[in-house]
């Protein structure tokens, strides 16, 4: 069985489709399929459901999938630790939620660069599903999520804790009035793709303003979300602090919500069985620096 099959197949498994695994594994997308099929074969059943609407794992893929995550975190985590020599240096890929790169993080890494020049750290964004799925693969060393986070083979560490609001256009003074001047089935929802934590929250709040029939609107973009809002398209749920300093802060109303809505705290998530090797152990020790800062 090739490794580089395995990484193949998991990263299909995470993006649900070919041409988004190739993009993402920086290669072709014939390759991709022939690697798949590769793997299928030296196995004997099929791995993945094909549709038009992209590769849905078969019973036999999820039963690989946590091996094939488990196998590709190992090569990379033994690279690392052979090549770790005390110093902080080499690679390192840390995830974030976009929500949490645009507002929090920017001193962290400033801080983090200063202090460790010889790490070359890349920063991806992606939903808290998706994070969780590339630090269980090791594709990323760690990762801000949205909490709770409950895994046997994740480490949790408090980051930030951040309020939730609802965002309205301009002309919506009021949450009441908002709900009141809506249709029936409610506003348009304008949300980040499955897997986004704030998505699930919101189609809850609609759920109990009874909008469940809401029409949803995916944006693969924070500054596209807001500015999609200010032009009254519909509303979303992101963190006050990233609407307050967003420059369309003027075009848009805020709206407060209920403490079980609100609150959600922003978790850095390890692999627990990680070898903790010199440049990630500087990453989280700026962030415990920083602590009394960042998660005020």
């Amino acid at each position: 069985m090739e490794l580089s099959d395995i990484q193949t197949f998991a990263a299909v498994a995470r993006t649900g489709g070919i041409t988004r695994a190739a993009e993402e594994l920086n290669t072709v997308q014939s390759n991709v399929t022939q690697r798949v099929k590769a793997l299928e074969a030296e196995i004997g059943t099929p791995l993945f459901e094909r549709h038009s609407r992209g590769m849905t794992l078969t019973g036999a893929g999820k039963r690989l999938l946590p091996y094939a995550q488990r196998m590709a975190a190992l090569s990379r985590e033994a690279v690392l630790a052979a090549r770790d020599d005390g110093e902080p240096k080499g690679p390192l890929a840390i995830g974030s939620m976009e929500t949490t790169a645009a507002v929090r993080l920017p001193p962290l890494l400033a801080d983090f660069h200063r202090r460790f020049p010889a790490v070359r750290l890349s920063l991806r964004t992606a939903t808290t599903a998706d994070l969780v799925a590339g630090v269980l693969e090791g594709t990323l060393d760690g990762a801000f999520v949205a909490g709770p986070i409950a895994h046997a083979d994740l480490t949790a560490t408090s980051a930030f804790r951040e309020e939730l609001v609802l965002v309205s256009a301009r002309r919506w003074s009021s949450l009441a009035e908002l709900r009141a001047g809506t249709p029936e089935s409610g506003p348009t929802a304008l949300v980040f793709r499955t897997g986004c934590t704030y998505r699930q929250r919101l189609e809850q709040i609609f759920v109990e303003f009874g909008w469940p029939s809401a029409a949803r609107f995916e944006l693969g973009t924070l500054d596209g979300m807001i500015g999609c809002v200010a032009a009254d398209m519909g509303v979303t749920l992101l963190p006050r602090a990233v609407v307050e300093r967003s420059a369309m802060n003027g075009s848009v109303s805020i709206h407060p919500l209920s403490a079980s809505h609100a609150r959600v705290e922003t978790l850095f998530i390890q692999r627990s069985a990680g070898h903790q090797y010199s440049a990630l152990q500087g990453f989280a020790a700026c962030l415990k620096k920083d602590d009394d800062v960042i998660a005020a």
